[in-house]
């Protein structure tokens, strides 16, 4: 669950635009999902047949101004004539990988037990890291995933070019200049404060982008 700083907004009125949004947004069924808002926090509950439809819910909510946090209590339960075995679960989730050109397959490992799919092994670039999870996210039988993916560049970053570089990728991405970035060796830190959940993830993956970044901080406060 991360924090975030919150807009002056009651607790009814973050309630209401989640529930909206959730019935806006076509990949959620809204009838499946409850919504709880204590200060500024928002709690999901319910039951919905894929990761896919759960990490949507968790995204729509993320979306509405004033939300500090995303506690994420959605049960995933998939349904189905047939029950999808671990061994079909598994073939299924490898010939994804396999089929995008972006995500190097053959330097990953993936266990999947009761639907759970654990994702090992080595890229080079933070955003292939990302790729490969959402890629999964997306097949029915999936319960959840969990990336323990390690990003290994080629080459260690240059830290003033890939910092100059990020903070021109910010500004032309989101438009902002309330993000302050620093590159510590491998690792890019970003600080400060974004006006959306949407700005904040966009943050991520720009810094996830630059060349020979290992690891990034994300510190960004959601405010107004």
């Amino acid at each position: 669950m991360t924090t975030t700083a919150s807009a002056a907004r009651t607790d009814d009125q973050i309630q209401r635009d989640v529930l909206d949004e959730l019935t806006w947004d076509a990949q959620v069924r809204a009838t499946d999902i409850g919504v709880a808002v204590s200060d500024g926090v928002v709690t999901l509950t319910g039951q919905v047949d894929s990761d896919a439809r759960r990490w949507a819910a968790v995204r729509s909510a993320q979306r509405i101004r004033g939300v500090r946090a995303v506690a994420d209590d959605i049960e995933v339960i998939p349904v189905g004539p047939v029950d999808i075995t671990d061994g079909a679960l598994a073939i299924a989730v490898s010939r994804a990988l396999e089929w995008n050109s972006f995500v190097p397959a053959q330097r990953l490992d993936i266990t999947v037990a009761n639907g759970w799919v654990m994702l090992r092994g080595e890229v080079e670039f933070g955003w292939q890291r990302r790729t490969a999870e959402r890629e999964l996210r997306r097949i029915r039988g999936v319960r959840g995933v969990t990336n323990l993916i390690e990003v290994r560049p080629s080459a260690r970053p240059d830290t003033d070019r890939t910092r100059r570089d990020v903070q021109r990728a910010l500004l032309r991405g989101i438009g902002t200049e309330r993000v302050t970035v620093e590159v510590h060796g491998d690792t890019v830190t970003l600080s400060g404060v974004v006006r959306s959940w949407w700005e904040r993830d966009q943050a991520d993956r720009v810094a996830w982008s630059a060349e020979g970044v290992r690891a990034v901080r994300n510190e960004l406060l959601v405010g107004g």
